[in-house]
């Protein structure tokens, strides 16, 4: 029988990390006329979606309208999300006054959301902190002794219904109210968020009608906030990912084994910003929406992910994973 391999020493592990980092260097490069263009683009197409949302005479139109525009909220966030990661207009204080608005309107205030997604990217897949900037995870250790408030709490976070309101729950409470009351002064920019919101509903409301005020700000953006809920679970609770214990944890097996390839078709790649390369993103979060499917097409390593998609099996199947059995190592559900 031949002997077990040798266990990799920290310092292999993270020259391994880095050579693979390394590897992807050429693709963080930006081009400012394109974010730019990709930017403008994205903000006239959602007024536009909003406008027709707001007039449209028959609700054939409206709700269609509405629902696409939430869809090009999501994409808006991505191009948000990559200018908070310095992988977007980096050095343009126009696009930071922009992005900055763009974040105060759809309930991702920047300063919380910078604080939570940098700690999510520094310690994706441990346990301890897993519910930092994502959903939380267990082990089945972890939950036969956590308290039936705790189990209770956590099934609630991590229920299908917690990411379809997550308008209410995932951005308006854990994004908005819950960093407030949490650190009022350092947070500030939270309430103000939800503040502002509000404000935009009940005065569209009063001056326009309350018809409008729904099908042109509330459902886009309960549709953006849902859809964006469901890619934050299914990117690390997905078929085959790794929870890696913290003495043992490597920031590249994260980004490859803990982070999900989306299988989406050209359309559903541009709604979502192409954040379904998101094992790619984790690795290198400087490379710029446009530049993930290339970079992947470029690194061996990045070529073969753990996959999933938005069919309706696929999301069931997602759903279904709750905690870590390192025994099995893989996701399970709950015990019976």
């Amino acid at each position: 029988m031949s002997p077990n391999p040798k266990k990799p020493t920290r310092a292999e592990i993270e020259r391994r990390d880095k050579a693979l980092v390394d590897a992807t260097r050429p693709f963080c490069v930006e081009d400012v006329g394109r974010s730019w263009r990709e930017t403008l683009i994205t903000l006239w197409v959602l007024i536009l979606l909003i406008a027709v949302a707001a007039v449209a005479p028959q609700l054939w139109i409206r709700i269609p309208a509405s629902i696409v525009a939430g869809l090009v909220i999501v994409r808006g966030f991505i191009l948000y999300h990559d200018h908070q990661h310095n992988a977007l207009l980096r050095f343009s204080p126009l696009g930071r006054a922009l992005f900055w608005v763009y974040g105060m309107l759809v309930l991702t205030p920047p300063t919380v959301w910078r604080q939570t997604h940098n700690y999510h990217h520094a310690h994706n897949s441990k346990i301890v902190g897993s519910h930092v900037g994502s959903y939380p995870i267990l082990t089945l250790e972890l939950w036969e002794k956590a308290t039936p408030r705790q189990q209770l709490m956590y099934k609630i976070t991590r229920h299908p219904l917690n990411v379809l309101f997550g308008y209410f729950t995932v951005f308006g409470f854990g994004m908005c109210i819950s960093p407030f009351l949490r650190r009022p002064k350092g947070n500030w920019d939270s309430l103000a968020s939800l503040i502002l919101h509000v404000a935009i509903v009940v005065t569209t409301g009063l001056l326009a009608g309350w018809d409008v005020a729904f099908f042109a700000v509330v459902l886009p953006l309960f549709v953006a906030c849902a859809l964006g809920g469901y890619l934050f679970y299914a990117q690390h609770n997905f078929e085959g990912m790794i929870v890696q214990p913290r003495h043992e944890w490597s920031y590249g097996r994260a980004a490859l084994e803990s982070s999900s390839y989306m299988e989406l078709n050209p359309v559903l790649e541009w709604f979502t910003g192409n954040i379904g390369y998101h094992h790619v993103h984790h690795l290198n979060p400087r490379i710029p929406f446009y530049n993930l499917p290339k970079t992947m097409a470029a690194v061996p390593a990045l070529q073969h992910p753990g996959t999933t998609s938005l069919a309706p099996s696929e999301i069931a199947r997602c759903f279904s994973l709750k905690l870590w059995d390192p025994e099995q190592n893989r996701m399970v559900g709950y015990p019976s």
